[in-house]
């Protein structure tokens, strides 16, 4: 009797752990499966998403415009999720002042916050400090508008939405000779800024491929951005009748000005960081008539696609209309989730995991965006997309024919 009791016990306690492990946490699963993709709910495990950018102080612009574009496409993503796989997003940014230092630790509160993907940061100074962070991480990292050619470089993990500073810069160059072939050019450039000196550089060696006159060539820095007078009358003295200017917008304004001061008009023309002059406060935009500047994004084109992202940003942003830094944010998001999808990840893949898969999508991927249709890019993280120029009359952007 006592060893059919023993044999009833035993028989009850394997049918105990067998219980148990019907019951208790599933094994892992490889990702892209359902019981990686769900919770308890059913419902797929959101990725989340952080960027860091300037979102005080003078480079703000820039930092709240991809900020905003970016918000914009996570909200359209978690709206529609029900009919594109369930996937949804989460998003949080942090303000970097556009500085190094401050980057990182930026950086490290997202971390904290629990990032996946990081979709920055917006300039290049903290973009160059926080892709090393990326790479030891194995975080996967696609810059909206940090143009430094020096940034992919940093590891096979990180990757530019923008053109890289020489590309641009060449062709600038390139329109210029087109457009105004026989010009005599003056050239202002902020020696001390990685991003204006990379187009600088760009534009010089094209330049001088391309035959085309260059009477002037002068700089400033950091220290000396506060009064660009002299280097206004520099390129008037020298006889310039275009001035290529590849630098932001506010210094753009101080050499507007001062040259409507002087009596000097001649053609100005910009780079993509020249996008956002009409907003400058305080700025007579009547200064900013017949500017030519390098986008990828034109907020008056008619497309479908567009004319819902400026609504949509101008409601966001009490009647701003979005830049090409905000179409630039809001690319990155759809670029890295069309390539989640494709690649079956979630909230529940690592982070490594994360970066090794849209490493390998990114490398193969075509991507239609508001800043060009057939993006691709290349082994090394830099984008190929068509150049576009436009041309400032009557307040809106026209693009050059």
């Amino acid at each position: 009797m006592k060893k059919i009791l023993a044999m009833v016990m035993a028989l009850l306690m394997v049918m105990g752990m067998l219980a148990g492990c019907a019951s208790g946490d599933a094994p892992e699963t490889t990702a892209g499966t359902d019981s990686a993709n769900t919770g308890g709910d059913g419902a797929v495990t959101p990725i989340k998403i952080g960027l860091t950018g300037p979102l005080t102080g003078s480079n703000a612009a820039y930092g709240l415009a991809v900020k905003a574009g970016m918000e914009i496409a996570v909200e359209e993503i978690n709206a529609n999720a029900a009919q594109n796989g369930g996937l949804t997003l989460e998003f949080r940014a942090e303000d970097d002042e556009a500085d190094g230092e401050k980057g990182v630790s930026a950086y490290n509160s997202l971390k904290d916050w629990g990032m996946q993907i990081f979709a920055g940061a917006v300039t290049t100074s903290p973009s160059l400090t926080i892709a090393a962070e990326t790479l030891n991480d194995q975080m996967f990292m696609l810059t909206p508008s940090a143009s430094a050619v020096e940034i992919p470089a940093t590891g096979s993990n990180v990757f530019q939405m923008c053109f890289t500073d020489p590309n641009q810069g060449a062709s600038a160059a390139e329109v210029i000779s087109k457009q105004w072939p026989d010009a005599a050019i003056g050239v202002i450039y902020d020696s001390s800024n990685p991003y204006s000196a990379g187009i600088y550089n760009g534009f010089a060696e094209k330049a001088e491929e391309l035959g085309l006159n260059i009477v002037c060539e002068t700089s400033f820095t950091e220290d000396s951005k506060s009064d660009l007078s002299t280097q206004v009358t520099q390129c008037q003295d020298a006889g310039a009748d275009l001035v290529f200017l590849p630098f932001y917008y506010t210094e753009a304004s101080q050499v507007l000005t001062y040259a409507n001061t002087i009596g000097y008009a001649p053609t100005f023309f910009g780079c993509d960081g020249m996008d956002g002059i009409l907003t400058v406060e305080g700025f007579d935009t009547q200064l900013a008539e017949g500017l030519a500047l390098m986008t990828p994004f034109d907020a008056n084109a008619s497309d479908e696609a567009t004319a819902s992202f400026v609504a949509k940003f101008q409601e966001k942003m009490d009647g701003l209309v979005p830049n090409q830094f905000a179409a630039d944010g809001y690319d990155v998001i759809y670029a890295i989730y069309d390539a989640c999808v494709a690649a079956g990840v979630d909230g529940n893949t690592s982070t490594a995991d994360i970066c090794a898969a849209l490493m390998e999508q990114f490398a193969s991927m075509t991507f239609d965006g508001l800043t060009g249709k057939g993006m691709t890019w290349d082994e090394t993280g830099m984008i190929s997309k068509s150049p576009a120029a436009v041309v400032i009359k009557d307040g809106v952007y026209v693009p050059m024919s």
